[in-house]
């Protein structure tokens, strides 16, 4: 790892107070989180559609069998990246994280200010009433009732208007920051920021990947991954190749 790129991140951060960081799976694999697109990420194990709102509304009992096996990780724990970004927020120089991740492990680490763009595996909702079920609840549910991704708190005509689904956002699917107030929100946060810090993410996935275009110009992007990026060769970025956790202490250490 060169000391340059170190060196002037840790200047960097030193000197702001308005960090936004944008994190993806990257960082969660460092916590033994499989990823999505890499040689051995889910992907590989099964096709994309298998996480659309039509999968899971033709096949539910399939899709939550997928999603308990593969998205659901209980035992994890936050890795040593999530932990230092925790404490920058609460140092004041960390402003809020914006993750693709389902995890939670950033709020287990302790950030408050964080928003889970993807939604969280942590919970699922009734569609018809929004009746909040734990994640833990549901797997119980899959042990013991047949139908357990129809919701008993409600009534419709049909089942399937009343499935209980993960509370994360699926293609096809829609979150609460998906509107236009909510993607306005983000970009003015984006506008205010000191410094952009992006984590683990190689910034393909729209709309995600076009966060960064709206920073305001000078202001420095720090991107913390192992593969390329669109932005890497911007004239505000600095780009570090290497592990997100060993990085982030490294930067630490010289504060």
């Amino acid at each position: 790892m060169e000391k340059e790129p170190i060196g002037k991140c840790t200047n960097i951060i030193k000197g702001s107070r308005r960090i936004l960081v944008l994190t993806g799976a990257g960082i969660s694999t460092e916590s033994g989180i499989m990823d999505f697109r890499s040689r051995t990420g889910i992907y590989k194990l099964a096709p994309e559609y298998i996480l659309s709102l039509g999968y899971f509304l033709e096949y539910p009992k399939e899709f939550y069998q997928f999603a308990v096996d593969n998205l659901y990780h209980p035992e994890a724990k936050p890795n040593r990246g999530h932990e230092i970004l925790a404490k920058w927020e609460a140092e004041g120089k960390v402003q809020t994280i914006i993750t693709q991740n389902i995890d939670a492990l950033h709020n287990k680490a302790g950030s408050r200010n964080v928003i889970e763009f993807h939604g969280t595996i942590r919970t699922a909702s009734c569609v018809n009433c929004g009746q909040v079920y734990s994640t833990e609840e549901m797997v119980k549910r899959m042990a013991s009732m047949e139908n357990f991704y129809v919701c008993g708190h409600c009534d419709t005509e049909r089942e399937r208007d009343r499935y209980i689904k993960p509370d994360v956002v699926l293609f096809g699917d829609a979150g609460d920051w998906f509107t236009e107030e909510g993607f306005q929100s983000i970009i003015a946060m984006i506008r205010e920021a000191d410094c952009i810090l992006v984590l683990g993410t190689s910034l393909l996935v729209t709309p995600f990947s076009l966060f960064p275009s709206y920073k305001t110009d000078g202001v420095p992007l720090i991107i913390i991954n192992k593969g390329d990026t669109p932005y890497d060769s911007d004239h505000d970025s600095i780009v570090i190749q290497e592990q997100i956790g060993e990085t982030l202490n490294r930067i630490d250490e010289q504060l």
